[in-house]
């Protein structure tokens, strides 16, 4: 059966997609988000990573290990970063 819809030129995920909309406030950070370059969430942790091994360098341990946490987040906004441009909420409204 999915054959013959798809053959149909239907697609169940692209009408499910149509069924659903964002908030004006996901719609928001999205515009704003969508803003920044993705290559600056990279820098970021890197940046990151860096001064947690500065940190570690100076043994100061605990203040290395709070910094080197923020990476994966730093590197999570900017995966987040990239969904909103190739497949944001504008992407459905548009």
């Amino acid at each position: 059966m999915a054959d013959t819809a798809t053959r149909m030129g239907y697609d169940s995920r692209q009408h499910e997609a149509e069924k659903h909309s964002e908030g004006t406030v996901a719609y928001s950070i999205e515009q704003q988000t969508a803003k920044i370059p993705s290559d600056a969430f990279l820098w970021a942790a890197f940046a990151s990573i860096g001064g947690s091994l500065l940190l570690q360098s100076m043994d100061r341990k605990n203040e290395s290990l709070f910094v080197g946490q923020w990476a994966p987040t730093f590197l999570l906004l900017g995966l987040y970063n990239k969904v909103v441009k190739v497949a944001g909420s504008d992407r459905a409204s548009g």
